[in-house]
């Protein structure tokens, strides 16, 4: 046991003297290093740059729930999988990994954007990183305000106290954020409820029928569940959802 430790301290102390030899010390890579280019602008080391996009690369999942239309695609599938009683089918991976790549299809035009304006110009370093971001947040921005509501708006304006904004492309992302995130909400939530009818005329149907014949014991949803397969089958239901999805961003 006391050789083990003897070991351990001997390779960790060379470990210690290696790192303090000039050798290894020169073979380094700087922290932080500014460069102030031709026009006045500043631009960061590689390794700042990598840390940021790690960093960036944290807040994704967030960028995607705000900024896209992953959260009315998503609340509008769960509804409709609550609105057929199906329980857990689909499952919550294929209805996440559906509304993903639907998502993606939507925020085709936007992408194409941003890399025609901000990522290629910044790759072939004709705009510092700055100016990239400024003008990859240019596409979302006319999204997400095509999007919202001018009521949901007006509320975080007069919630933040600020005065009445000139245009709309004077909107701040603190401001825009949670507008657009409240207008996608109430969309979903209206989709849902157009999606539940239906469903439950079969229901109250079904459930009358049981109820006229005495037969109380016996839960509707098990006799209507078929019945609300068979007319989101034959309706096409799949191909009508997510052409539905899709018009209600494009028309907007």
């Amino acid at each position: 046991m006391a050789k083990i430790i003897f070991f351990r301290l001997l390779i960790i102390g060379l470990a210690f003297w290696l790192i303090e030899t000039p050798a290894y010390a020169a073979a380094g890579i700087e922290a932080v290093t500014v460069t102030t280019g031709k026009q006045g602008g500043q631009t960061y080391t590689v390794t700042i740059q990598i840390l940021a996009l790690m960093t960036l690369l944290t807040l994704l999942p967030a960028m995607l729930l705000t900024m896209t239309s992953f959260t009315r695609i998503m609340i509008v599938l769960s509804l409709l999988r609550t609105a057929l009683g199906t329980g857990q089918a689909p499952s919550n991976q294929v209805l996440l990994g559906l509304s993903l790549f639907l998502t993606i299809f939507i925020m085709m035009p936007v992408l194409d954007k941003v890399n025609a304006e901000a990522v290629q110009p910044y790759l072939e370093e004709k705009i510092d990183a700055v100016a990239a971001i400024e003008k990859a947040s240019e596409p979302f921005k006319q999204f997400m305000l095509k999007q919202t509501r001018e009521a949901d708006l007006e509320l975080f304006i007069r919630i933040s106290g600020n005065a009445p904004l000139e245009s709309a492309d004077n909107v701040p992302f603190s401001l825009l954020l949670p507008a657009f995130v409240t207008s996608e909400l109430k969309t979903a939530f209206q989709i849902g409820f157009l999606l539940f009818l239906p469903f439950l005329i079969i229901d109250l149907v079904v459930a009358s029928v049981l109820m006229s014949m005495g037969m109380m014991m016996l839960s509707p949803m098990i006799i209507s569940l078929p019945f609300k397969l068979m007319l989101f089958v034959l309706a096409d239901g799949w191909s009508l959802i997510m052409e539905m999805l899709a018009a209600s961003f494009y028309v907007s």
